[in-house]
C-alpha cells in the first residue's frame, strides 16, 4: 500500500494580521494590558557565536540589528523600576548571545545587588567560558537569585546540532555541566520541533540528566521549558476578543502582560522598549522609550502572539 506524501503546512493567509483592531473575518482582535511588570528582559544585543536553523531571533555572527545595550543604559531601566516601585522581579538577559556583551557582568550586579533575580538565556559555550571567574564571584556573593537558563534544543546529538549546526552539542554539555558541578540555579529550554510528545521529550531529557548527574527535575515544566516551534509564514488561527472564552485562557495569563523588553537598534541614540522578547523588529510592538510609556495596551497582531503564547501556552519568564 502506498504512503500518501505530507503536504507542507499552508502559507499564512495574507489578509491576516493587517488591522491591528480587526481580524481579516472582521472580528475585534484580541489586546492584552499590562497587568503588572513582574519581568524585564534585556536584550544585550543580536550578535551571537552561532546561527542557527531556526532562531526565534534572527541572531549570527554577522546580526548587529540590536546592538550591544551598556551597563549605563540596563541602570536607568533599574532606577525606573526602583523610582515608581514597579514591582518587577526578574530581569532577564537575552540575546543574540549574551555573554557576548562585555559589559554582562557589570548588568548582572546592578541587578543582584538591588535584591532582584536575574536570569541569564545562554548556549553555555566559548562566550560563556569566557566570563567564568566573573560568574563565580556573582554566585558567590548572589546565590540562587542568578539563574542560567541553557538552550539544549534536545536530549539528542543529532537532533540539537540539527538545529544549532555541527559540533555544538559537545561544548554546550560541557558549559551545562560546568554550571551544575559549581553550584548555579540552571534551568534548560528545549524545543519541541522533533514531533515527541511532550512526555517523550521529558523522557528522554530526565535520560541524559540521570546519565550525566545533572540534578535538574525533567517533570518541572519551569527547570525544563518546552518551547513551541514558530515559523511567521505558517497560517495561524488570529485571536479575538470571544477566543478568551473559547479556548478557557485569561488575557492576564500572556507574556506581554507582565513583561516588556528593551532593545537599542543600531543606528539608534537610546533604548526603546517593546512588548515582548518574540517581536524586536517589527515597529508596532516598540511602546516607547520608558517603562511608564510601555505600560499599554498590546494588540496580538502577529502570527507568534497565537502560535507562541495563546495557542502554545508558552512564556520566555521563568513561570
Amino acid at each position: 500500500m502506498s504512503v500518501p506524501a505530507l503536504l507542507p503546512p499552508p502559507g499564512l493567509d495574507p489578509a491576516k494580521f493587517r488591522d491591528p483592531l480587526i481580524t481579516a473575518r472582521g472580528e475585534p482582535r484580541a489586546a492584552v494590558a499590562l497587568r503588572s511588570l513582574e519581568t524585564l528582559w534585556f536584550n544585550t544585543g543580536t550578535l551571537c557565536n552561532l546561527t542557527c536553523r531556526n532562531c526565534y531571533i534572527e541572531s549570527s555572527p554577522r546580526n548587529d540589528r540590536l546592538v550591544y545595550l551598556s551597563a549605563a543604559e540596563v541602570r536607568t531601566y533599574l532606577d525606573e523600576i526602583a523610582r515608581d516601585r514597579l514591582g518587577t522581579r526578574l530581569i532577564g538577559f537575552t540575546g543574540g548571545e549574551p555573554f557576548m556583551n562585555p559589559e554582562l557582568p557589570a548588568m548582572l550586579a546592578d541587578v543582584l545587588e538591588r535584591g532582584l533575580e536575574a536570569m541569564v538565556l545562554t548556549n553555555a559555550m566559548k562566550p560563556m567560558w569566557r566570563m567564568k571567574p566573573a560568574l563565580l564571584a556573582l554566585r558567590e556573593r548572589h546565590g540562587a537569585r542568578l539563574t542560567i537558563r541553557v538552550s539544549l534544543d534536545h536530549y539528542g546529538t543529532a537532533m540539537h546540532e540539527a538545529e544549532r549546526g555541527v559540533r555544538t552539542w559537545k561544548p554546550t554539555l560541557e558549559g551545562l555541566l560546568w554550571l551544575t558541578r559549581n553550584g548555579f540555579n540552571v534551568h534548560v529550554a528545549g524545543r519541541r520541533f522533533s514531533g515527541e510528545p511532550e512526555d517523550a521529550l521529558r523522557e528522554g531529557y530526565a535520560r541524559l540528566f540521570a546519565d550525566n548527574a545533572i540534578p535538574i527535575d525533567a517533570d518541572d515544566p519551569v527547570a525544563l521549558v518546552l518551547f513551541p516551534e514558530m515559523d511567521a509564514g505558517i497560517d495561524v488561527p488570529e485571536i479575538t476578543t470571544a477566543c478568551w472564552g473559547i479556548l478557557k485562557k485569561s488575557p492576564d495569563d500572556v507574556m506581554c502582560a507582565s513583561a516588556r523588553m528593551v532593545i537599542k537598534r543600531k543606528g539608534a541614540e537610546q533604548p526603546a522598549v517593546v512588548a515582548c522578547t518574540l517581536l524586536p523588529y517589527d515597529a508596532q510592538f516598540e511602546l516607547g522609550r520608558t517603562l511608564a510609556e510601555a505600560a499599554g495596551t498590546v494588540r496580538l497582531n502577529h502570527p507568534h502572539c497565537a502560535k507562541f503564547c495563546v495557542l502554545g501556552g508558552a512564556s520566555c519568564s521563568r513561570s
